[in-house]
């Protein structure tokens, strides 16, 4: 299944304000595994990051103001999130900010149906603690040290990790990896075949006699006497 892992900065926390984007983050994944492709973009806000805003993610004004508008790569960022799942964390502030500058332009707005937060994953499943993406790196022992600063596609990078961890991904995604390898015969691992011959029995003649008197004690309804049963329907 594809996903897109997606975050985004901003010159401040209400685009009912005049507040605009900055930066676009995001990684493709297809069964919970990073495929290599991603979308990362800088943008002109058309209008003053204040200094606030510039401390968070260090993109200055003067920074942004060769870089395109956000009119300008909607076509790229739409056709590249296609019509699959989006996974955000604190997804309602990423969606108002994305929503508004789709419907600024005549686009058909995200629907919040289509998004998974990782935020209110990660609520149910460690609640009361600190649930930022800093916490959860540390928490999953996931390495941040480059996250100097807030950067779009460095936190959709780490998010990747961390829904894998909130979802148990990453383990489920690398056992499905292994059984699509081949074996040096060419049989898929962890595909069931039987041995060629049974192995010998371990228990010797007095051994077997002893079981059989304790199974005649436990009564008719023992459960030793169904699996005879069956071995010997078999």
């Amino acid at each position: 299944m594809r996903e897109i892992v997606l975050d985004t900065e901003t010159t401040g926390l209400d685009p009912a304000q005049g507040h605009r984007l900055v930066e676009i983050g995001a990684v493709e994944i297809v069964n919970q595994i990073a495929t290599g492709a991603t979308f990362h973009v800088l943008i002109n806000p058309e209008r003053e990051v204040p200094d606030e805003a510039f401390r968070i993610h260090g993109h200055s004004t003067a920074a942004l103001a060769d870089k395109p508008t956000f009119a300008a790569i909607v076509e790229d960022f739409l056709a590249f999130i296609g019509e699959d799942r989006l996974v955000i964390h604190n997804a309602e502030f990423d969606l108002r900010f994305l929503n508004a500058e789709l419907a600024a332009r005549g686009r058909a707005v995200i629907a919040p149906e289509r998004v998974v937060d990782t935020l209110m994953l990660a609520r149910r499943k460690h609640p009361g603690v600190p649930n930022n993406l800093d916490a959860l790196s540390d928490r999953y022992r996931i390495d941040r040290s480059k996250r100097v600063r807030h950067g779009a596609l460095l936190d959709a990078e780490l998010l990747v990790e961390i829904y894998g961890e909130l979802t148990g991904g990453r383990q489920r995604s690398l056992l499905f990896a292994a059984a699509q390898e081949g074996t040096a015969d060419g049989a898929a691992l962890g595909a069931w075949r039987a041995r060629p011959e049974a192995l010998p029995a371990r228990l010797n003649a007095p051994e077997l006699s002893a079981h059989g008197a304790l199974v005649a004690e436990l009564g008719k309804s023992a459960l030793w006497r169904r699996y005879q049963s069956d071995k010997d329907a078999g």
